[in-house]
């Protein structure tokens, strides 16, 4: 193990169902909270990590107001689908460099997620919570694309600390 890294079993992304309606993802970063803080919290960082690299999909926009009452907003085109998807919402809790919490509110089937950071040692721990309102948006959308996101994440946050 590197001198400072988290364990292998720290890095993972370990995606644990907790209920029919809710998910909760964990991560470590070896970064500072307010490292991490910025990558989910300003629009021109986030565009370098959100969309997996596998899905050959382009996020066309990403718009972010990120304060209590605020909104975002990201156009995602994915090349099986003729129409850009879009992903918006309103921020509900903003907690600079600790916590943050928006709606999911393109569908009825939209999920409220909770981001919590956690920094000890100069490392984070974050953990993503997501609360669906029904157990049918929870099995469509679950998984899927987070350990790839983070894998992402974790490779531009050492990118942003060094500089």
């Amino acid at each position: 193990m590197d001198k400072g890294r988290p364990a292998d079993a720290e890095i993972q992304t370990v995606v644990d169902r907790r209920s029919d309606t809710e998910v909760v993802v964990t991560r470590h970063f070896d970064a500072p909270a307010r490292v991490v803080w910025a990558a989910w919290t300003k629009a021109e960082v986030m565009r370098r990590w959100w969309i997996p690299q596998s899905t050959g999909m382009t996020l066309m926009s990403c718009a972010m107001d990120v304060r209590v009452g605020g909104s975002y907003r990201l156009v995602i085109r994915h090349p099986a689908v003729a129409e850009p998807m879009a992903f918006f919402g309103t921020y509900v809790e903003v907690v600079p460099d600790a916590r943050l919490v928006w709606t999911n509110e393109e569908s009825a089937a939209g999920a409220v997620t909770t981001v919590t950071l956690t920094e000890v040692n100069g490392k984070t721990r974050l953990v993503l919570h997501e609360v669906y309102p029904t157990k049918a948006a929870l099995d469509e959308n679950i998984g899927g694309m987070l350990p790839e996101q983070f894998e992402q994440l974790d490779g531009l946050l050492v990118a942003m600390d060094d500089g």
